[in-house]
């Protein structure tokens, strides 16, 4: 890896009616991106298509692919070309009925280092997401690129810190969050940015508590009744906001970050030195119901 300075850039993109579409537009971007000077280039969740999670519709599951698959081999062929490390979010068929929201890492020679699926799979009105995915069941993972070591979470998975901590813990330098995530059409704007601010402090907050930069690649744009908020930022391990684009805007962004900065902020806040994982056995549990574990 060599170097502790990093260029990564991000994708922040609205999607078009058609899958080859939005995979043509996102090979588009990804060569702006890395004639920026990114290295390592991540874009947002199931890029390739509208977020088609909004209802509960079968004829969606014919937008799924296996990985390695079509979609690995083009984005292979291109991190190769332009010696960037590419973090890809698609909908996996991993077999006749198992499908999975997954994130696919290509390395900066066009070697595939494998994939993460989504652990945290929500249920909300706009997010049915439990039709389609079955909850990811291969562990969190972090992937040796020739830029970095990163962590890749995704979307729902980012309200948990327990994941981000497992993810920091197998020694990932920065966490990316590809994510699909927006307002209500309906809602007012007092609601939406108290909504924003929830999902971005969340974040951050992961980056401090594990000494780990952090970077949320959100799409943007109306589809259906889901104004997507955009908004994606990169934090440093201090929490500090280093970029955060646009709500309504497409935007690609490159940012330089300092890996040296983790150890740095680590020995001044040294929480991971003093964990009590002694007595951490209770947060095993669903729930403790009056001091008994049920």
């Amino acid at each position: 890896m060599g170097s502790n300075l990093v260029s990564v850039g991000m994708i922040q993109m609205a999607c078009e009616t058609e899958k080859q579409a939005n995979i043509e537009k996102s090979v588009t971007r990804i060569r702006e991106t890395a004639a920026m000077g990114a290295r390592v280039i991540c874009l947002q969740e199931l890029f390739a298509s509208r977020y088609f999670c909004w209802e509960e519709n079968h004829d969606y599951f014919s937008l799924a692919e296996a990985i390695p698959g079509p979609t690995t081999e083009l984005f292979s062929a291109l991190a190769r070309e332009l010696d960037v490390v590419l973090i890809a979010s698609l909908f996996e068929k991993r077999a006749p009925g198992l499908y999975h929201n997954t994130v696919a890492v290509i390395d900066a020679d066009g070697k595939y280092l494998g994939k993460y699926r989504k652990h945290h799979i929500p249920d909300d009105p706009g997010y049915y997401e439990k039709f389609y995915f079955a909850p990811g069941d291969s562990g969190y993972k972090v992937f040796d690129t020739k830029y970095a070591r990163i962590g890749t979470l995704i979307c729902w998975d980012q309200w948990y810190p327990e994941a981000a901590r497992i993810t920091s813990l197998l020694g990932a330098e920065i966490i990316f969050y590809p994510t699909a995530i927006g307002w209500d059409v309906s809602q007012n704007e007092v609601l939406n940015q108290k909504q924003y601010q929830a999902w971005q402090t969340i974040q951050r907050s992961h980056a401090i508590s594990n000494g780990v930069f952090v970077v949320s690649v959100n799409r943007t744009g109306i589809e259906g009744d889901m104004n997507f908020w955009g908004g994606s930022f990169i934090s440093d391990p201090f929490g500090s906001l280093l970029y955060q684009a646009s709500h309504e805007l497409e935007d690609i962004h490159v940012h330089e970050i300092n890996l040296a900065k983790i150890e740095k902020t680590r020995i001044h806040w040294p929480f991971l030195r003093d964990r009590r994982i002694d007595s951490y056995e209770p947060i095993l549990n669903r729930f403790i119901d009056e001091g008994k574990n049920e």
